[in-house]
């Protein structure tokens, strides 16, 4: 399911200030469990990470399960679990061309945890692998109610 689109738009892969601002926002005593649809380039892009590129060119996939070898110890230190990871059948409900490789649930026990992470300089580094793996992304805070 996986594309080769242009270079990719980080505006889908990567979060702006502004929206990590607004995990902020949520509820700081309770858990955030980020939702995120994933589509994989065919081949991963690793032109804005030379220095974490492989020898040989491997698929986005590949790249994107680099990037979450490299991010469990940070996800454990986080205080979050992965509470699931699978394959994405057809959508059911929404638009025919939006198509997602797969799904990724992780469970953070409040938004700092989240946000600790994701700023972290060594994590900043290694998420690189993530960005090179897809050609786009969802990644959606959601709290129980």
């Amino acid at each position: 399911m996986s594309t080769d689109l242009p270079p990719t738009d980080r505006r889908t892969v990567d979060p702006r200030r502004h929206q990590l601002a607004e995990v902020m926002q949520l509820p700081a005593d309770q858990p955030v469990t980020m939702l995120n649809l994933l589509r994989y380039r065919d081949v991963a892009d690793y032109s804005a990470a030379d220095d974490l590129a492989p020898e040989q060119p491997i698929s986005g996939e590949q790249a994107y399960r680099r990037y979450g070898a490299a991010a469990t110890p940070h996800i454990e230190k986080a205080g979050a679990e992965v509470v699931y990871h699978g394959e994405c059948g057809p959508t059911v409900i929404g638009p025919a061309d939006e198509t997602w490789d797969s799904i990724l649930l992780v469970r953070y026990p409040n938004p700092k945890a989240f946000l600790d992470m994701v700023t972290d300089p060594e994590y900043q580094s290694l998420s690189r692998h993530r960005t090179a793996a897809l050609a786009d992304s969802r990644l959606i805070a959601t709290t129980t109610s």
